[in-house]
């Protein structure tokens, strides 16, 4: 399954486990690492020191590639790349903020850097900007998204069509069918986030993992676009938004309504009333917690054999 995406990152499978805040730690983007496929920390989440420990964590249980997601509108940036640089890292995924910040002082310094963007136009202008690869990702996906609603089916044959450099699709990915699809459509690789949530190693609450594998479709709706796009499971929180949404919110009370750590409250103490609890669609067709390694070689088995159906049509 060699391609530009394996050979980019030095890896079996071209897969990568997204750095996803409150469930991608080092126990999660080790195993990922450790079955074939590109696992990543998700800095969002963390303290620069607890960053720092996770890495160390992921350096002693892994000797094989391994990255770090980090959203560039976070506090302490300048900390946390300092910390990925002394402790070695050799890949950054980079999302929310402009690439051109922090890609040519990463690169400059041995490290590979991917880009998060959904839309064309910000492809185009990470392309730009240097990055080595750009991650696509539809609007299907959890957590935070973009507000145009593209979905991964029509982003990716668009930013295909424009892009030069190695291209991975996000958003929606949970099987080997529609890995197969994205690269059909164009892509060299997927990210997946939504399934290694409910996997054995994720730092998420055991409940929250519940949630996600009782979750059906038409359970998740994106909301807070005044705010950051958020693509939430329905809850009370939520409720409590869509409320406050028929009293033509200014910005200032939507904030007030999100409060602070709502998102850990969700998804790390699994308060599943009043946290956050961010999740992509494919969550309805995720129905069964699972360790990593299982993940990884059930989709990868799919991928084959669709590949070889698809052959025969």
């Amino acid at each position: 399954m060699a391609n530009r995406i394996t050979s980019l990152f030095n890896i079996k499978y071209p897969i990568v486990q997204a750095g996803m805040i409150w469930n991608s730690g080092w126990r999660l983007a080790s195993a990922a690492s450790n079955s074939g496929i590109l696992g990543l920390i998700g800095a969002g989440s963390m303290y620069p020191e607890v960053l720092r420990e996770h890495i160390q964590n992921c350096k002693a249980t892994t000797d094989k590639p391994f990255g770090v997601n980090v959203p560039m509108l976070y506090p302490n940036i300048e900390e946390i790349m300092d910390i990925i640089v002394e402790e070695g890292v050799k890949i950054v995924f980079t999302s929310a903020g402009n690439p051109k910040t922090w890609t040519s002082w990463l690169q400059d310094k041995g490290i590979t850097v991917v880009h998060v963007v959904s839309s064309v136009k910000f492809a185009l202008k990470a392309q730009a900007a240097g990055v080595d690869a750009v991650v696509a990702e539809g609007f299907e996906a959890g957590g935070h998204n973009g507000r145009d609603e593209t979905t991964t089916l029509t982003l990716i044959p668009m930013v295909k069509e424009q892009l030069e450099i190695p291209l991975i699709a996000a958003g929606g990915i949970a099987t080997g069918k529609a890995m197969l699809a994205c690269m059909v459509l164009g892509a060299d690789g997927v990210q997946v986030g939504s399934r290694f949530v409910a996997s054995e190693e994720s730092s998420a609450h055991r409940d929250f993992k519940q949630v996600v594998v009782d979750a059906k479709e038409g359970d998740t709706q994106l909301t807070l676009k005044e705010l950051a796009p958020v693509r939430l499971i329905k809850n009370k929180f939520y409720n409590e938004v869509q409320a406050l949404y028929k009293t033509g919110p200014t910005i200032e009370e939507l904030k007030t309504l999100l409060g602070r750590a709502r998102a850990k409250r969700g998804m790390f103490e699994g308060d599943l009333e009043d946290g956050e609890l961010e999740i992509g669609q494919i969550s309805g067709l995720i129905h069964d917690i699972k360790p990593v390694a299982k993940i990884v070689a059930d989709m990868v088995a799919e991928f084959e054999e669709a590949k070889d159906n698809a052959a025969s049509l």
